[in-house]
């Protein structure tokens, strides 16, 4: 349990605690959403942060394991939930990587279950940039329509890089797949 207390899980822990804390900001403070936009761009550089610190302090653990993907996907998808809910983004973006998330996770536990981990891979991190991007231009923090348009071409190019990184996780699953 000890092992568990350290700077990376901590990070991790704050960037759980801000996910209603963006929901609530972006509902409850619509004449103040840069406020929520500060919050999950703060929740997103945690991620950045527990990852590197974690491996250069060499203090992985099982909680950031389990818990620090889990983080990543509900703060995206409570960001998308908000932004299609107020139609700045599109309703299909939100179910595809809602669905795109959940197989993640079931495929996970699956391969889990089997005493394998698929490793992150360099499509999934470069789609959480592009995530980051696009949220930042589509939220409506300004009103200026070229950024939002650049905006929602860097999410669906977000989403294309998402799912071809779902593709190399599975590709990766099966081809390590132990003999059951």
């Amino acid at each position: 349990m000890k092992k568990n207390l350290n700077l990376p899980n901590a990070l991790t822990f704050l960037r759980i605690l801000l996910i209603p804390a963006v929901y609530i900001t972006y509902f409850q403070l619509p004449e103040r959403r840069w406020i929520a936009l500060i919050l999950y761009l703060t929740a997103s550089f945690t991620d950045f942060l527990d990852g590197y610190l974690a491996r250069k302090w060499n203090q992985i653990t099982s909680f950031g394991k389990l818990f620090d993907p889990l983080a990543d996907k509900l703060i995206v998808l409570t960001v998308l939930y908000c932004l299609a809910e107020t139609n700045y983004a599109p309703w299909w973006v939100f179910f595809l990587v809602l669905g795109k998330e959940a197989l993640m996770v079931l495929g996970s536990l699956f391969m889990l279950g089997k005493k394998v981990v698929v490793k992150s891979n360099i499509y999934g991190k470069t789609a959480t940039c592009l995530f980051i991007a696009a949220i930042a231009m589509v939220f409506p923090w300004h009103n200026i329509a070229a950024l939002f348009t650049i905006g929602h071409v860097l999410l669906y190019i977000a989403l294309a890089a998402s799912l071809v990184s779902m593709g190399i996780y599975a590709y990766q699953a099966v081809k390590i797949r132990p003999n059951a």
